[in-house]
C-alpha cells in the first residue's frame, strides 16, 4: 500500500514506525515545521521528523499543507491512504479526496466523546473509567468523520496523563494497521458519529492547573493526574508556586478551611480540601527538580497552618 504519513509530536512516532514495520511504501512524510525550543532557540526536529529520518523517510514540512505546492505534490505521489496522527494541520477537501482508501486519522478518545485537542488529559480530569483510541475518515468538521475502529482501554486510580498518552499511542499504532488491512480488504463498515453525543476536549494551558481547594479531593486529585507532567496542578505557597504531581486522599474530617496545610511529615504535606484531606506527596519548587515532599523537608521547611492560594 502506497501511504503519505502527517504527524508531529510524540503521540504520532508508533504508527509512523508500525506502518514502515508492517512492510507499505511510505513516499512521504510531512511534519510541521522545525520550531526553536530550551534556552538556546535552537531548532530542533519534530519527534516524527526525527524518526522519520531514522528509518530513511523522505520528509517534507511546508507551512501550510493546504497551498497549492503541497497538494500539487501529494498528488503527484498518488497515495493509497494518507494517515494522519496529531499533525496539527486541518486538512482542505483538496487533500481529502485524493486518496483511493481516504484520509484515516488516529484520535486518542472514544469518538465522538472528547473531540479536539486534549483528549487524554480531559478524560482523567473529569473522573471518567474507560477511553481508548479511534480510527475514522477525516471529513471537514472536527474529528467529526464516520469512525472505523475503537480499541477501549482502563483509566486506573493511580493513571496519570503520561502514562495514558505512551498506552494510547501503541493502541493507536496497533489499531491503524488493523484498520489500514480493513479497509483495503474491504471488511469495514464505517460507523458515522452521533453529534449530539460529541464533547470537546480544548487545548490545556498553564492556569488550568491552579487548584481550588474548594472541591472535593477526588476532583483535585483528577486535575493532578490529568495534568501530569503539564500543565502540570500547583498551588501557591507564600506567593511562591509549586508545582504537585502525586497526591492522595485521606478521608478523614477535620474542622479546617479548605486550602489549610493541616500537617507536614515525611508521608507528604496534608491539605484540607472541601471533603477531606488530601496529602500532597511530590511536589517542584520553581528552579528546583521534581521531588517527593520527604526529600525536599531535608534542608527545607513548609510551615503548618499555612492557608494556600
Amino acid at each position: 500500500m502506497k501511504v503519505i504519513f502527517m504527524g508531529t509530536p510524540d503521540f504520532a512516532v508508533p504508527t509512523l514506525k508500525k506502518i514502515y514495520e508492517h512492510g507499505d511504501k511510505i513516499d512521504l512524510v510531512i511534519t510541521q515545521p522545525d520550531k526553536p525550543k530550551g534556552r538556546g532557540k535552537k531548532f530542533l526536529p519534530t519527534p516524527v521528523k526525527k524518526k522519520a529520518l531514522e528509518l530513511g523517510l523522505e520528509v517534507y514540512q511546508p507551512k501550510s499543507v493546504n497551498n497549492e505546492e503541497s497538494i500539487s505534490l501529494i498528488r503527484s505521489l498518488d497515495p493509497d491512504i494518507i494517515v494522519v496522527v496529531a499533525y496539527g494541520q486541518i486538512l482542505k477537501e483538496d487533500i481529502l479526496n485524493i486518496p483511493r482508501l481516504g484520509c484515516v486519522n488516529v484520535h486518542a478518545s472514544l469518538l465522538p466523546k472528547y473531540r479536539g485537542a486534549a483528549p487524554i488529559n480531559w478524560a482523567i480530569i473529569n473522573g471518567e473509567h474507560k477511553t481508548g483510541v479511534t480510527t475514522m475518515f477525516m471529513a471537514k468538521g472536527l474529528d467529526s468523520g464516520d469512525m472505523l475502529l475503537k480499541k477501549e482501554v482502563d483509566i486506573l486510580e493511580d493513571t496519570n496523563a503520561e502514562q495514558l498518552h505512551d498506552e494510547l499511542m501503541n493502541e493507536g499504532a496497533k489499531l491503524l494497521i488493523d484498520t489500514m488491512e480493513g479497509l483495503n480488504k474491504k471488511t469495514i463498515i464505517p460507523e458515522p458519529q452521533e453529534h449530539k453525543s460529541s464533547t470537546y476536549a480544548p487545548m490545556l494551558n498553564k492556569e488550568l492547573g491552579h487548584i481550588n481547594w474548594n472541591k472535593n479531593c477526588k476532583d483535585i486529585r483528577n486535575l493532578i493526574r490529568g495534568t501530569n507532567p503539564w500543565p502540570s496542578a500547583y498551588f501557591i505557597y507564600n506567593d511562591i508556586k509549586v508545582k504537585v504531581f502525586d497526591g492522595e486522599i485521606i478521608e478523614k474530617n477535620v474542622n479546617e478551611s479548605p486550602g489549610k496545610i493541616v500537617d507536614v511529615d515525611d508521608n507528604g504535606i496534608y491539605i484540607k480540601c472541601l471533603d477531606y484531606l488530601l496529602l500532597i506527596k511530590e511536589i517542584q519548587f520553581p528552579g528546583k527538580k521534581r521531588m517527593a515532599v520527604k526529600d525536599y523537608l531535608r534542608g527545607n521547611e513548609i510551615k503548618k497552618n499555612i492557608l494556600l492560594k
